[in-house]
């Protein structure tokens, strides 16, 4: 049994669902802290050759720093129809892209303005698509205390799990803690290489776009062998 723990990213990269990919349950860790012009609320697609930044535009608390799972976004902008629209004159042209961009269009068309529950409905539906299917939670409502490092190993028991994926860029701060170590848990690291895919209208392959230009250029069924690919 392997648990994954990851903040619910905005149109994530490929490298989010390959940890989905390897995952019996994996947790959205929607109660930290919500941290400002991160993957929280932006990403990167390929427009005319050129990596592009989505960015949704969030209401400021008058209360200050708000964890994720409270974050609403704001309508006054008129986001939904601005990332539509640049979603689909971007693929129009690709082998896959009028699918892609129909899938987001079907959870950013409308619905709830918590950010984090678009991000949810987002990677849900392209899991679903995927045919990836851990077991979901959400942070928020598994009652687990601690910070940092003590709050996942708390995750992980409550989940009665064998072994912790993480991703690389965790592993400075897991070390430092140490918990894992300790503990009955495995600690693993996550090993995804992003290979080069067919990415029409990019003079060289641009690494670590949203999953949407993943989709648009191969499609879900070779889109999902790639996330799932783990060298050996």
């Amino acid at each position: 049994m392997t648990v994954c723990i990851m903040q619910p990213t905005y149109l994530p990269w490929s490298g989010y669902f390959n940890l989905i990919a390897q995952a019996n349950d994996f947790v959205f860790l929607d109660d930290v802290q919500f941290s400002h012009q991160s993957w929280q609320q932006r990403n990167r697609v390929v427009v005319n050759g050129q990596p592009y930044v989505l960015s949704v535009p969030v209401l400021t608390s008058d209360r200050g720093p708000q964890p994720i799972c409270e974050v609403r976004v704001d309508e006054s902008k008129n986001w939904r129809k601005k990332h539509l629209r640049t979603l689909q004159q971007a693929y129009a042209k690709h082998p896959f892209g009028k699918q892609a961009a129909a899938l987001v269009e079907g959870v950013i068309g409308g619905g709830s303005d918590l950010l984090m529950e678009i991000n949810i409905a987002i990677i849900r539906a392209f899991c679903q698509a995927l045919t990836l299917a851990p077991t979901f939670h959400r942070s928020s409502e598994l009652a687990v205390t601690g910070a940092r490092s003590e709050r996942l190993l708390g995750i992980c028991r409550l989940l009665s799990t064998q072994t912790y994926l993480s991703p690389r860029g965790a592993q400075d701060y897991l070390d430092e803690d140490g918990v894992f170590a300790g503990s009955e848990i495995a600690l693993i690291y996550q090993q995804f290489v992003p290979a080069p895919y067919p990415q029409r209208g990019a003079a060289e392959f641009i690494s670590h776009m949203s999953i949407v230009d993943l989709v648009a250029n191969v499609g879900f069924e070779e889109g999902r062998e790639y996330v799932e690919s783990v060298p050996s």
